[in-house]
């Protein structure tokens, strides 16, 4: 084993490792290679080490996967100064161990946070330290502490990469990163800005190689999936999804367009920013500065054809109004909405000065959502419910004593939690809505209206998971309010 350990020490500081790979099955060292300059750089760096292995070909997905699971430590440095690359979506995985401090450090911490499913890495100073946090599962952990001397280093080389002004620490910057770790293409957004502590690097991950989340991955399976995937193929109407921000509505309108046919449909895209590339669908950049906003481009798309409208997000009565007329001349549009729940989503609109009428012709359905940590499958266990827990749920008539919650491990960075789940409602405009629409009803007249069709709220929902032992109740009550 040691030996094996001294073969992948050297063969981590080899130039470039993105076609071959050693792997130790059974004792004996074995070289996977995906080509010939793989097979040629095996046999090379056999000789050196005056081994005699096994050669074996394999598919270059593969190689990378065991070289991704080589890598990716977040280590310590002691400093380092940043060197210019200029490779488009350079593999950071293939670079050699011998590069510069600095470069290695900010390679390895964002290979750990993409193999930790982290959505944001922060860089930022401290009063003589120097923080790294990663943001997985909604959470803030800090993974890494610094002295304060790595700060400009690292922030430097963010700016590089970035294409930033290096120069530049007094104002604010934003900028893109397009790399590849393994098999995974990852976009990176940058924004760095000035504080009494130093500049503040923030790096959004967004991964175009990974596989979208479906709708029932996202938690609209069971009955919710059965109601709610029949308004994907009306021809018309409007379908929206509300809640605040980072509640995974974005994520909902990207699954929903992968549950359709997009073959035979043509679909189109007005984001901001566009996050998620997805085949088969014309997606546009927002862009205010040339009047490329979300009610000029829906303006534009009813002369291009379009079969189904994916609109970011609704924010005032131009983008409403485009949207509305855009379903009622025979398309059907997706959408989002800032709104704590469901019902309230109707009262919104009217406030945007929305004529009562055109919503309640045009709009099908509305799904409220929020996000809640499950528990972790590594360290889950039966616990009691506490005295504040079970007064809480009785009041909404519930009875709960005991649930599965985390104790912590090194899996879920201690926090009993990995990974998330959609908490949602499902307002469905029924010709009794309807009615209630036109007359301009309040969203607590809405809501009872809706009850007596079936509707159940988000916290109903949450508790429902809470059973099943998705995820605990301090969950459910942080995100959602007993009726």
């Amino acid at each position: 084993m040691g030996d094996f350990e001294t073969l992948k020490a050297s063969y981590l500081k080899f130039p470039d490792k993105s076609d071959f790979v050693p792997l130790e099955e059974d004792g004996k060292v074995v070289f996977l290679y995906a080509d010939e300059t793989g097979l040629q750089k095996s046999r090379f760096m056999s000789f050196s080490m005056g081994i005699t292995p096994e050669y074996r070909r394999a598919d270059k997905h593969r190689v990378m996967e065991i070289l991704e699971s080589f890598g990716g430590e977040v280590g310590d440095v002691e400093g380092g100064d940043a060197e210019d690359i200029t490779e488009d979506e350079a593999n950071i995985l293939t670079a050699s161990y011998d590069d510069a401090p600095v470069i290695k450090l900010v390679n390895q911490i964002i290979i750990h946070a993409v193999k930790s499913g982290a959505s944001d890495i922060h860089f930022e100073g401290r009063d003589g330290a120097f923080l790294i946090r990663i943001r997985v599962d909604g959470s803030l952990n800090t993974i890494k502490r610094y002295p304060k001397s790595v700060h400009d280093p690292i922030l430097a080389r963010i700016k590089v990469v970035g294409q930033l002004d290096v120069a530049e620490t007094r104002r604010a910057q934003d900028g893109r990163i397009n790399l590849k770790i393994g098999n995974r293409v990852i976009d990176i957004r940058v924004s760095t800005m000035p504080s009494i502590n130093g500049e503040k690097a923030v790096l959004r991950i967004l991964e175009r190689s990974s596989d979208f989340t479906s709708l029932k991955q996202i938690g609209l399976d069971g009955e919710l999936y059965g109601r709610f995937r029949p308004y994907l193929d009306r021809p018309n109407g409007i379908i929206l999804v509300t809640g605040p921000t980072g509640s995974g509505k974005t994520t909902t309108l990207y699954a929903s367009l992968l549950a359709m046919n997009r073959e035979n449909k043509n679909v189109v895209t007005i984001e901001d920013p566009v996050e998620y590339h997805i085949d088969n669908v014309t997606q546009v950049q927002m862009n205010a500065a040339v009047n490329l906003t979300f009610a000029s481009a829906i303006k534009t798309f009813l002369r291009q054809d379009p079969d189904i409208i994916l609109v970011g997000e609704i924010r005032d009565n131009e983008t409403a109004e485009a949207a509305i007329q855009a379903s009622l001349t025979g398309h059907l549009v997706l959408s989002t909405l800032h709104t704590n729940d469901s019902p309230t989503a109707i009262a919104r609109l009217i406030e945007m000065e929305v004529e009562p009428f055109l919503i309640s012709s045009s709009l099908l359905i509305v799904i409220g959502q929020r996000l809640v940590r499950k528990v972790c499958p590594h360290c889950g266990e039966m616990t009691a419910a506490d005295d504040i827990i079970r007064e809480t749920f009785k009041k909404a008539g519930v009875e709960i004593t005991e649930y599965k919650k985390g104790r912590g491990c090194e899996h879920c960075f201690n926090t009993g939690y990995r990974g998330r789940v959609g908490v949602f409602e499902m307002l469905e405009i029924t010709d009794d809505l309807r009615r209630l629409i036109n007359k301009r009803a309040s969203a607590f007249e809405i809501r009872e209206a809706a009850r007596k069709n079936g509707f159940r709220t988000m916290f109903e929902y949450g508790a429902e998971l809470v059973f099943k032992g998705v995820t605990t109740p301090e969950e459910v009550l942080s995100v959602t309010r007993v009726e």
